[in-house]
């Protein structure tokens, strides 16, 4: 029988090829057509099956919860939902470019989540993880880690972007278009993690008895979250655009990355995370 864990190792390198095939159909000036990107929804199909069959492993096991509790686990939602919202994306521009940048990202999660050497087992949930809540903080936080992340392809996209004629410039879309991108998903991404900002109040004050502590993953959370309000704020009232709205971005990219992984060397109420 074929478990969860075969699935993600598979889909694992299944990644890297729907990379390289973006990256042919840009050489070629998209002569591939759509395939791609009807490489990339089948992928992202079958990762989604094998995040629910993690889950319904654990209830085989009896201990029954989403499979969201772990480093690894988040991983693997993480790189899913890069893919399922670069796919909405794609089908609302009508355009493949972003692939190139978008596509190494879930194979680099993956990557990691399956050649280190954190724990990859399905264990049982220590008492502070055993709360629904659980399942809306980790969805609305990756969901906006994940737009985010395209946020940051389409920000390095819009600085290897030069004036002049060149043939990046022709693979590349046009700078409005990547700063439309940008903008779409820093406000995706923004809602996202405020809901999870909130969600997680919630949850630590039904699990700790406190609803903000300044944990470090919480402090960080919040300097993530004050760093995309200062990229909306930019924009919406100060008129930012171009080169400097899309450093602010990356930084606040940058940000989310210690957020996900720099705070784990910390000691804090969210230690598990790197189990």
């Amino acid at each position: 029988m074929i478990t969860s864990s075969q699935i993600l190792s598979v889909i694992t390198f299944v990644y890297f090829f729907v990379f390289l095939t973006y990256l042919v159909n840009q050489l070629v000036k998209e002569r591939l057509s759509y395939i791609p990107s009807i490489l990339l929804l089948l992928t992202t199909l079958i990762h989604g099956i094998g995040i629910s069959l993690r889950w319904k492993e654990s209830y085989e096991l009896g201990y029954g919860h989403a499979p969201f509790s772990t480093l690894y686990e988040s991983l693997i939602f993480y790189s899913w939902a890069i893919s399922a919202i670069y796919l909405l994306l794609e089908w609302r521009t009508k355009s493949t470019s972003l692939g190139v940048l978008v596509t190494p990202l879930p194979f680099l999660a993956l990557a990691y989540a399956s050649f280190s050497k954190m724990n990859k087992g399905i264990q049982p949930l220590i008492p502070a993880l055993k709360s629904n809540w659980l399942i809306a903080h980790v969805i609305t936080c990756f969901v906006g880690y994940a737009a985010f992340a395209i946020s940051f392809a389409s920000c390095i996209l819009y600085l290897l972007r030069k004036e002049e004629k060149n043939r990046i410039k022709s693979l590349i879309p046009s700078k409005e278009v990547l700063e439309e991108i940008n903008y779409n998903m820093v406000v995706i991404g923004f809602v996202s993690l405020s809901l999870g900002i909130i969600t997680g109040a919630i949850w630590a004050n039904v699990a700790w008895g406190s609803y903000w502590s300044w944990d470090p993953k919480e402090t960080w959370s919040l300097i993530t979250w004050l760093v995309y309000a200062s990229v909306l704020h930019a924009r919406l009232t100060r008129g930012w655009r171009g080169r400097k709205l899309a450093i602010l971005s990356i930084i606040g990219f940058c940000c989310v990355i210690f957020t996900y992984f720099g705070v784990n060397l910390l000691p804090g109420l969210h230690s598990y995370a790197t189990m």
